[in-house]
């Protein structure tokens, strides 16, 4: 019987090497360890993004796009990928996708993306997902309202948050808001599948109809006259954040129910968006869950 040459580490290096990459995507995807900062590459400014139709949206990264793979709602048009993605996206039948499957090169979706994109080897095509409205909502005692926050790398990780916190939806403005796009969904790793999201054209209007489903509309804000905690009043809570730089606008704050803080007891007293409203969201579980006892 034969034996394999003890010197030959190739099959078995590139094994364990597969099962370290493996782990540290997962761990990556969970929010245990930082993604890191894209690197440019060489002729990065040489790049021009390709005119996409109105209706054309591309997602990419290995999560992102499974997660799209797995909602029904999402009209696929074309799957991009490498050989190796495609092993690691994990497919039960490519051929039963309701879309072509290409396989190419990791410089072919460069092209496509552009250099910085994190893609990780995949690229899916799709259409955006139906349009949402406030009248489809689920029956949900928490809601996430947004008022003009315009970066979709903050807008993505708050619906992370809010999907992992169980909040019905993501209430944003049309104008001034960041619409579906890879960069977004590459954020929320995942949670665009997961959650309404809901884009209107008066937001002043909207927290109105929210009124009148019986939420009480929390505004945070620094200056609040009273901590977060001690505001919570009611069974429905919907929180609402300001842009990363101006906060509120004042009509929001003369329609919301209440303004509230966070208190922090340390030398930095206001936080990024996405973290602000991780915490607060918290915060109106751990009322929410008294309420129901």
């Amino acid at each position: 019987m034969s034996k394999k040459d003890p010197t030959d580490k190739t099959a078995r290096d590139t094994h364990y090497a597969t099962l370290r990459r493996q782990v540290r995507d997962a761990k990556r995807e969970r929010g245990e360890i930082p993604t890191p900062a894209p690197q440019k590459r060489r002729n990065a400014g040489d790049w021009t993004p390709p005119q996409l139709a109105p209706e054309q949206v591309f997602l990419y990264g290995l999560h992102t796009v499974r997660a799209a793979i797995d909602n029904p709602q999402r009209k696929l048009i074309k799957l991009s990928v490498t050989q190796n993605a495609l092993a690691r996206l994990e497919l039960a039948s490519p051929e039963a996708l309701d879309c072509p499957v290409e396989i190419v090169a990791p410089q072919e979706i460069d092209r496509q993306l552009g250099p910085d994109a994190i893609h990780q080897g995949v690229m899916l095509e799709t259409r955006p997902l139906p349009v949402r409205r406030l009248e489809a909502l689920t029956d949900t005692p928490l809601l996430l309202v947004l008022d003009q926050v315009t970066d979709p790398h903050n807008v993505g990780a708050i619906m992370r948050s809010a999907v992992a916190f169980e909040a019905g939806a993501v209430i944003t403005t049309q104008r001034h808001s960041p619409t579906e796009s890879g960069v977004l969904a590459k954020s929320a790793s995942g949670a665009l599948e997961l959650i309404p999201y809901i884009q209107v054209t008066n937001l002043a209007d909207a927290l109105g109809e929210l009124h009148k489903l019986g939420f009480q509309t929390i505004g945070l804000d620094s200056e609040g006259p009273a901590p977060l905690e001690g505001t919570f009043a009611g069974e429905k809570v919907a929180l609402v954040l300001g842009s990363e730089g101006k906060g509120l606008r004042q009509k929001t704050r003369e329609t919301v129910t209440a303004l509230a803080r966070l208190d922090m007891p340390g030398a930095i007293k206001s936080l990024n968006v996405s973290n602000a409203a991780a915490i607060a969201l918290y915060a109106s579980r751990q009322h929410l869950s008294k309420i129901a006892r």
